[in-house]
């Protein structure tokens, strides 16, 4: 099978990552969304999917592993929440455009029109794509230097506090420390075509509506409502303190 990609942006892409494939190909089915394979059954392309899952795996461990050495004081619940943060949609959406990685992307025609270059599930998923060829193209060491290479940053964020908010988790913490209950998510809608569909989501604690959510993926409008909830829960906080101060005032 003859390479789609130009050869000018494979060069491109190597020289970025400054890892220079023996398996071109290996290269571009990484870099193929399966919105493209779909809309060029005739080329019988193989799309990045299974990649993605072993990047994936690969991820897990090599962020897995260099946590545990680097932050030896910390518990198993901690180590666990710091890398479910780490490995989030948003962390590798930004790795991803932090190496344009969108640029490079086999895209169907109507993914593409929809900003899919730019998606964060779709950067997500070809990132993790792109480690699995990684993987399988040069071994563990060299994909394990490049996670470390392009993941260091985020994992200095996080232990500080700095980085992206996994809003679910700390949803379900707030509310589970005073019930037993934690939040439910339910998809209330889906708008748009299926290469680029809006879903709206709705957190609830108890049948309470907490918060709205969007996103062009389940994921991503489950956390956005989180997000809103705990907004909300802030908000309350805030107005119940302002009402303690003017009651104060009065006495």
């Amino acid at each position: 099978m003859a390479s789609l990609l130009d050869k000018k942006l494979i060069n491109e892409l190597e020289r970025k990552i400054k890892i220079n494939f023996k398996d071109k190909l290996l290269l571009q089915r990484a870099l193929t969304h399966k919105s493209f394979s779909n809309e060029n059954t005739d080329l019988a392309l193989r799309d990045n999917e299974r990649l993605e899952f072993l990047g994936d795996s690969v991820l897990s461990i090599i962020i897995s592993s260099y946590i545990f050495d680097n932050f030896p004081d910390y518990p198993e619940g901690e180590l666990a929440k710091m890398r479910s943060v780490i490995v989030s949609e948003p962390s590798l959406a930004a790795v991803a455009r932090n190496i344009n990685l969108g640029k490079y992307i086999l895209l169907g025609k109507g993914e593409d029109l929809s900003g899919g270059r730019n998606r964060n599930s779709i950067l997500a998923d070809t990132i993790e794509a792109l480690i699995g060829a990684i993987y399988l193209d040069k071994g563990i060491i060299i994909a394990g230097n490049f996670i470390i290479k392009h993941f260091k940053d985020k994992i200095e964020k996080v232990e500080k506090g700095e980085y992206i908010q996994d809003y679910k988790t700390i949803l379900q913490e707030y509310i589970q420390k005073d019930s037993i209950a934690g939040p439910v998510y339910h998809v209330v809608r889906e708008d748009g075509p299926d290469h680029h569909k809006l879903f709206t989501v709705q957190v609830r604690h108890r049948e309470q509506l907490l918060g709205i959510g969007k996103g062009y993926s389940k994921k991503e409008a489950e956390q956005n409502a989180a997000k809103e909830a705990l907004e909300g829960f802030k908000k309350i906080s805030k107005d119940f303190k302002k009402s303690r101060i003017k009651k104060l005032r009065r006495v």
